[in-house]
Parts: C-alpha cells; sequence; structure tokens
C-alpha cells in the first residue's frame, strides 16, 4: 500500500514538495546510483540508505546531531556576511570589519572564522594587500579563534579583458589551440605568484592560515596553480593552516593535459582531488557535489553523501566540506531552508563522517 505524501519535501531550487516515504526512499537510491555512476565510487551501504531515508523524514523542521557528535563549523566570506547586502542574503549592518569578525566569533560561534575582502579574488587583493595586513592585525588582537584569510583563485580575471591573457575558450574557437593553452599557463603562473605574495604578507603579520575559496573555478589549470601555491606556501610557513575548497564536484577540463604531481587533473572527482590537495600540503580539504535543482534533496544529499563518503574514506587530512548555496546536497539558493541544510549536514556528519561544515 501506497502512503499519504505526508513527508514536507525541499526541490533543489528551495522549493517545497509534499512526498511519501516510499517516494523519498526511491529517490535516495536514484541520487546514489547517479553518483556511483558519475564518479566510479562504491555505493552506500542498506544501513546508510536507511538512515538517509530516515533523516529526510523526520517531522521537525530543524534536526540536529547527538551531543559530542559536533563538528567544527566554519564559513567563507568572513566580515562580509555581516557588513554587506546583496538584497537577497547578508545583513548589511554598519560596524567596522574587526566588529564584524568579532561578531561571527562570538555571536555566530564559528570554530574558525575568516577575514575577507570585499573583492575576494586574489588579483584584486593584491593591490590593497598593506591595507588587508592592517585590518588582519587588528582582528588578530580582538578574537580568540583561529582566523584564516579566505580569497577567491579565479583564474578568470587573468584573461582578457580584465587581464593580460588571451581567454582559452575564445582562442579555441578560432582554432588556435596552442595559443589557448599557452595562455592558459602563463595565467596559471601569474594567478600562483599572486597568491605567494599574497599569503606570504598575511602570514607575515599573524594569520593562521588561510582559505583558498572556490579552487578549479577555472577548470584543470586554475586547480593546478591552486596545488602549486600550496606547495610553496608549505615550504614557506610548515605549520600554517591551509584549508582548500573546491568549486566543483568534477574539475573541468580547460586546458585538458595539464598535470600535478604525475597525473592529469581534468575529470577528477572528490575522492581524488584529496590525494593531490594532501601531495600539495593541504591542511584541510573542502570537497564540492554540486545540487540538480530539478531534484530532491533526498536525491541530492544521497549523491552528494555517496562521493564524500568515498573521499572520506582515502583521506589523510580532515574534510571540511562544502555545503549551503548549491553544493552538498543543498538547495540552490542563497539563503537555504534550515530545514534542508541540517538535514544535508546530518547526513554528512553521520553517514559521510567528515570533519567539519
Amino acid at each position: 500500500m501506497v502512503g499519504t505524501k505526508d513527508i514536507r519535501m525541499r526541490m533543489g531550487d528551495g522549493s517545497l514538495k509534499w512526498m511519501t516515504k516510499e517516494e523519498v526512499r526511491a529517490d535516495v537510491e536514484a541520487g546514489m546510483a547517479d553518483a556511483v555512476d558519475c564518479a566510479q565510487v562504491p555505493a552506500l551501504t542498506e544501513d546508510d540508505l536507511s538512515r538517509i531515508v530516515d533523516i529526510m523524514c523526520e517531522k521537525s523542521r530543524i534536526v540536529s546531531v547527538e551531543p559530542g557528535e559536533e563538528v567544527v563549523l566554519s564559513a567563507d566570506g568572513g566580515e562580509q556576511k555581516i557588513l554587506s547586502d546583496s538584497g537577497s542574503s547578508a545583513l548589511g549592518l554598519e560596524m567596522s570589519r574587526t566588529a564584524a569578525v568579532q561578531v561571527t566569533e562570538r555571536m555566530n560561534s564559528l570554530d574558525v572564522c575568516e577575514i575577507a575582502y570585499f573583492d575576494a579574488s586574489s588579483k584584486a587583493i593584491k593591490p590593497v594587500i598593506g591595507a588587508e595586513m592592517v585590518h588582519c592585525q587588528n582582528a588578530l588582537a580582538n578574537t580568540v579563534s583561529p582566523l584564516l584569510y579566505m580569497f577567491m583563485p579565479n583564474i578568470g580575471l587573468y584573461y582578457q579583458p580584465t587581464g593580460p591573457f588571451g581567454n582559452p575558450p575564445d582562442l579555441m574557437r578560432e582554432f588556435k589551440i596552442d595559443e589557448a593553452i599557452e595562455a592558459g599557463e602563463l595565467a596559471k603562473d601569474a594567478m600562483r605568484d599572486d597568491i605567494i605574495y599574497m599569503g606570504e604578507k598575511l602570514m607575515s603579520v599573524g594569520m593562521d592560515g588561510l582559505d583558498f575559496d572556490t579552487s578549479a573555478s577555472g577548470g584543470d589549470i586554475d586547480f593546478v596553480g591552486c596545488l602549486e601555491a600550496v606547495e610553496k606556501m608549505r615550504q614557506m610557513f610548515p605549520n600554517a593552516l591551509i584549508q582548500l575548497g573546491m568549486s566543483a564536484e568534477s574539475v573541468l577540463g580547460i586546458h585538458g593535459m595539464c598535470e600535478y604531481a604525475g597525473k592529469t587533473v581534468a575529470g577528477l572527482y572528490p575522492h581524488e582531488q584529496v590525494k593531490l590537495a594532501e601531495t600539495a600540503g593541504v591542511s584541510t580539504f573542502g570537497p564540492v557535489v554540486n545540487t540538480n535543482t530539478s531534484r530532491s534533496t533526498a536525491w541530492n544529499v544521497a549523491r552528494a553523501v555517496t562521493m564524500v563518503k568515498e573521499c572520506s574514506k582515502v583521506s589523510n587530512i580532515p574534510l571540511q566540506v562544502n555545503m549551503g548555496m548549491g553544493v552538498g546536497g543543498t538547495p540552490m539558493y542563497e539563503v537555504p531552508p534550515a530545514d534542508a541544510i541540517t538535514r544535508a549536514d546530518k547526513c554528512m556528519i553521520e553517514i559521510a563522517h567528515v570533519d567539519g561544515i
């Protein structure tokens, strides 16, 4: 007998849908199967599947883990989440940047806090690094929690029209393949050198580390540049906390042939990405699994957990999984609904065994 549609479910775009428990189970199985097919990872166990179904079908508005099972909590964007106002998210409060950092520590209770420039790309930060160093010193003097400087490598800004190098997609459309490859490699070197310059300055004033946010957003050549920068920073600062967060579940093959540590990086999924991150010297790795907006949260969470569980299994470093705004099984929405994101978080902690959110 088919049950009644009494399960309140979010879709991948945040909209509501009522489902039966049988439909939730079918979506969980389908999401897992898609992850197995795409990433070539093992399927979840029957116990794992049943647990996801139970969590997704809980009647309460918000769910949580049992006492003692909590994990490290951090958030990207730093003080900008307090100061900025995009019209649909962030708070837009008028206060100093240092006070906003204190709010993230003392009111939001983050375990790891961050500092971020309002234009957080490495290319944009470099010209104002002196002012950022002063701000970091002030924030460090007024906080206790570990403090990371968050930035986006963003190789795209190094391509024309915002940068000096040719745009590989434009060049490829003109069948200038060699020129496209060369432009990507030159942009990668420039991005890497800017990150190292910026990182050295920030670490010199006492920052606890760096957060590479949305790494590989420009594809495989972007990812290699990030890994090379991490490798150099680890040599310079052996005790620094270096967090590498990804931008997508699979590394796009913009270059197609670039390698790191003898391995072609295009097409790698989280369980493969983390091994290169370890080699480079990353402290904590942030895997990403993209959300399908036309599927239910149950489908998306099962898919994300399947990929991240294998990543957690093979990783020798802590995982600080990316959750929210269209990744980690959560809806593609600037302010993800609490019912969806807490269920996704709980599944990640209990089944994928992540170390942080």
